[in-house]
């Protein structure tokens, strides 16, 4: 990463309220939340997909980018977070030379790729000052993504919403950093403000965040989903390529709606990968068959994004605070007494 890439980002995070971005999710995500999660502090960001036509893309950009601007003018002090775009990048993907010119044009700042590394989109991107950071499952796929000219990494580790991988964050956080030093966040069951602070003690810079978003005021979500987000725990979380042609994390109870059984699911194909099939498909990935992650236990209601925000913030300067004044050595439960039982 380039000593100028090092300060741009150094300078992103003092823009936030939390080190953390909130995740792309298919469909859920619209302008609407995006607006809330900036303004609220933390990165918002949307799938250029969900804008449908294609041509709309530009009328969301537009939308945010004035929402945003009205905000930091009347709110000098306080400043809203940038946003981000996620592009798939995978040849199933015939609208991306098209989102990718709407982004050049709006000088999105923030641009995640997904499903594949291009040097060009990332040279794109880099040539009107923006940033790409890159989704992984894997060591080898980071280490591609970086090669191939992306700035930033974003490890998916197991239990996250959506398209996730099934590696623990301890060992994929341990062997990115052991070459990388640079941008990283941590993607898999962060819904609490402690959780975005233990991404950041294990080596991460911030924590990427969506499922508990799902469960938002501003989210273009059904009733009926975010509920059973509200309702569900991690044993409601079913990993499965059957939907994609790509393992993700989805919602049991939305996979039996469909008439399916999520515990006998066959195998997806993803030589069939296609994320822009009409809505009118049966049991239609994210429309009708829910994404979700494994940390969605932690939500307990629905509320405006905002809110959620500020609690995630609260919890996150008391679990500091906790940490800063925890004792600095010896067992913390040494004061205990315990009891003997005679024999």
């Amino acid at each position: 990463m380039t000593k100028p890439a090092q300060q741009q980002f150094k300078s992103l995070m003092t823009r936030l309220t939390l080190p953390a971005f909130a995740a792309p999710m298919f469909i859920v995500s619209s302008p609407k939340l995006v607006i809330a999660q900036c303004k609220a502090g933390i990165v918002g960001s949307f799938p250029a997909l969900n804008a449908r036509p294609a041509e709309a893309l530009d009328d969301w950009l537009c939308e945010i980018k004035q929402a945003l601007a009205e905000h930091d003018k009347e709110n000098p002090d306080r400043p809203a977070a940038p946003f981000a775009i996620n592009q798939i990048v995978h040849r199933s993907n015939s609208r991306l030379d098209q989102d990718m010119e709407a982004c050049v044009k709006h000088k999105v700042p923030l641009v995640i790729t997904s499903l594949g590394a291009r040097e060009d989109v990332n040279a794109a991107v880099h040539s009107y000052g923006g940033m790409v950071f890159h989704d992984v499952i894997n060591n080898r796929f980071a280490r591609k993504a970086i090669e191939k000219g992306a700035d930033g990494l974003i490890a998916v580790a197991a239990g996250a919403g959506g398209h996730a991988g099934t590696l623990s964050p301890f060992a994929l956080v341990q062997e990115i950093r052991e070459w990388f030093d640079g941008p990283l966040l941590l993607s898999g069951c962060i819904a609490r403000g402690q959780s975005i602070l233990a991404a950041r003690a294990m080596g991460a810079d911030g924590a990427y965040m969506g499922s508990l978003f799902i469960a938002s005021h501003e989210a273009n979500a059904s009733k009926d989903y975010k509920q059973a987000v509200v309702e569900g725990a991690m044993e409601d979380i079913i990993y499965s390529s059957y939907f994609t042609g790509v393992a993700g994390n989805y919602i049991a109870a939305s996979i039996r709606n469909a008439g399916l059984d999520p515990h006998n699911l066959p195998a997806g194909d993803p030589k069939n990968m296609d994320f822009q099939s009409s809505p009118e498909n049966d049991a239609k990935a994210w429309k009708d068959i829910w994404g979700g992650g494994q940390g969605i236990g932690a939500v307990k209601q629905v509320l405006p994004a905002g809110e959620i925000i500020a609690t995630l913030k609260k919890d996150y300067e008391t679990a500091r605070q906790h940490l800063e004044h925890s004792p600095k050595s010896g067992n913390r439960f040494s004061d205990r007494k315990c009891s003997k039982t005679k024999t």
